[in-house]
């Protein structure tokens, strides 16, 4: 299926009041499942500027996504890259090693945002939120301590996110 395919099936999900069954299928489309997702449930409508996306539960357990319920009102490209940080977080979390630091957690959710070492077959997406993702990526990795052990861990990534950031100036 082409991308804009992709995209008639999801408003179709969407006209039908069917948003999580239309998650459920991109996870399937995309090979993002996890079995350790618990499932989706619903939070406060999203505004064009501030969309929010959270995975819920404790360590060692299984997770529940909360989406907002007019998801699929915004681009597909965006949504689905909100739903792989989502995932990312669902195997942080549930899988050993967990990823206890919060910082940690966002800055790997947030470098997969971008490079899609996880999860390679989603689409791209704009130049726009490549920049943004990578920006919020660097708060969090700031956070970790200036010569911190988890900044040095991710020094290599830190590179690219700066050179991603310079070649979409």
């Amino acid at each position: 299926m082409t991308l804009e395919e992709i995209k008639l099936k999801i408003e179709t999900f969407h006209k039908n009041g069917q948003v999580i069954n239309a998650v459920y299928w991109l996870l399937k489309k995309y090979n993002l499942k996890n079995s350790n997702l618990k499932g989706f449930e619903f939070r406060e409508k999203a505004k064009p500027d501030f969309i929010l996306m959270t995975t819920e539960g404790d360590f060692g357990e299984r997770q529940i996504i909360r989406i907002p319920e007019n998801t699929f009102e915004f681009p597909l490209e965006l949504m689905l890259i909100l739903i792989v940080h989502e995932m990312v977080h669902v195997k942080q979390k549930t899988i050993k090693p967990y990823i206890l630091d919060k910082n940690e957690r966002e800055w790997q959710a947030y470098y997969e945002m971008n490079f899609h070492n996880l999860f390679p077959q989603v689409p791209e997406i704009s130049n726009f939120h490549k920049k943004f993702f990578a920006q919020k990526g660097l708060e969090y990795y700031n956070r970790m301590g200036v010569g911190s052990e988890l900044q040095k861990k991710y020094g290599e990534q830190k590179k690219q996110v700066d050179d991603l950031i310079i070649s979409l100036q």
